[in-house]
């Protein structure tokens, strides 16, 4: 199989399927990547796996593509959410794009206390993480949802969603990590200022957090947000089930 492009796209996938790409995809292929009728490249969505696919039709602005056959399944990241405060642009492409590498169902720009930026871009750091799936070889993009507010979020938590809090302030730790409860989790990521000492207080007291700590030294924001991520991942996502 010689196919090396490799495109997210939201139709259903199976065998003898005819989709339509997007316009952008479209231009990619024919402009960008010289690709012609008869070409092959891979397909991927969140649910149907990644399949070898081939032009049948198209040109910069439409192209249509006939599915051949499932190369693997799709790879379904654990039941955790991330949910950090927006920083620079670039460090926040950042976040998203590693985020989504290292496997996250949905992420959550966060606005706290001591956010620096109040707005994003939504549609574009949904494009950095389908372009980062594409890139990597994953098979799941995570939803980048609008900016929310801290408090009206905790106000909101769902029952059964833990909280794997992470503060600079080398609080001692809720326990030993492999004492903590699976199931669904969620880390939060504090600014570059840190969250504010009533934003702490409300973590603590909230009755399904647990606060861990990132080591003796202060982390940047994006670094915390990878370190965390990393963290929970070899502890209760699917690097502690296959590899660990």
């Amino acid at each position: 199989m010689d196919a090396k492009i490799r495109l997210y796209v939201r139709n259903q996938l199976c065998e003898a399927q005819i989709i339509s790409l997007e316009r952008n995809q479209a231009n990619y292929l024919f402009a960008v990547m010289r690709q012609t009728v008869g070409n092959r490249i891979l397909i991927f969505n969140n649910c149907d796996g990644e399949w070898l696919a081939e032009i049948i039709n198209g040109n910069k602005r439409i192209v249509k593509l006939k599915c051949l056959n499932k190369i693997k399944s799709s790879l379904v990241p654990p039941d955790v959410w991330l949910f950090f405060s927006p920083i620079k642009k670039s460090r926040t492409d950042f976040i998203v794009e590693k985020a989504t590498e290292l496997g996250v169902a949905e992420i959550f720009p966060t606005s706290s206390e001591f956010t620096n930026s109040e707005r994003i871009n939504q549609d574009r750091l949904q494009a950095h993480a389908i372009e980062a799936a594409e890139q990597c070889g994953g098979t799941y993009v995570p939803k980048v949802h609008k900016i929310c507010k801290l408090n009206n979020t905790l106000e909101k938590w769902p029952d059964n969603r833990n909280i794997f809090f992470c503060s600079e302030d080398n609080l001692k730790p809720t326990g030993k990590l492999s004492e903590l409860p699976k199931g669904a989790w969620a880390i939060f990521i504090g600014p570059e200022g840190g969250f504010s000492k009533k934003e702490k207080n409300r973590f603590i007291k909230h009755p399904k957090t647990f606060s861990i700590s990132l080591g003796p030294r202060i982390l940047r924001a994006d670094t915390a947000a990878i370190s965390a991520l990393t963290l929970w991942q070899s502890h209760f996502g699917d690097w502690a089930e296959n590899y660990i």
